[in-house]
């Protein structure tokens, strides 16, 4: 069994690195054009998820997947920090840290590992191969859950835009066998 996640393609604001969870952006044409280049059409999955927003949607859809809506996979709530970049938020928190802090008026890093954690059940019980369409935080924690870490060690992910990544397993160990593999339309 292999957990294929995905990162949308580029936004406005992924670009300018500006956090975004519910602002819901649309694709750039190099965005649409990364998504496109994605090698998940002749694949086969047992189960395949986006999450409800735009972005990630449109990036399914343009990979030529079909996908089932899972709220549990909309991007960590930035709260009052939606929309502003981390250079921003540390004008006047100089140690702000997502992955500790979370955000005011959003999410801690806990609540997003319990919305993983569900989705990684449903993972296990689909009997084959899945396919995560999300964003890039909220797919960072579930990579960090899936190895039995703290939702906080996510911030050790590194994860583009339009890239594409593979959980599994060596024998009974859960393991990242794949990150942030990036197709040449990027």
């Amino acid at each position: 069994m292999k957990i294929v996640l995905v990162r949308h393609g580029q936004t406005e604001w992924s670009l300018s690195g500006k956090h975004t969870s519910f602002t819901d952006l649309p694709l750039t044409e190099h965005g649409r054009r990364a998504a496109r280049a994605l090698k998940l059409r002749d694949r086969r999955f047992a189960l395949a998820l986006t999450s409800p927003l735009a972005r990630a949607r449109e990036t399914c859809a343009l990979a030529g997947m079909r996908c089932e809506v899972d709220e549990d996979l909309v991007e960590f709530n930035y709260g009052e920090y939606e929309g502003l970049t981390t250079q921003e938020i540390r004008a006047t928190r100089p140690d702000w840290s997502l992955w500790v802090d979370g955000a005011p008026g959003g999410e801690l890093p806990a609540d997003v590992g319990a919305r993983v954690d569900r989705v990684i059940a449903r993972c296990l019980a689909a009997g084959g191969d899945v396919a995560l369409f999300a964003h890039g935080h909220v797919l960072r924690v579930l990579a960090a859950r899936w190895l039995g870490l703290p939702p906080s060690s996510g911030a050790s992910f590194a994860l583009d835009t339009a890239a594409v990544c593979e959980l599994g397993f060596e024998r009974e160990n859960r393991v990242v066998r794949k990150w942030n593999l990036v197709s040449g339309g990027q």
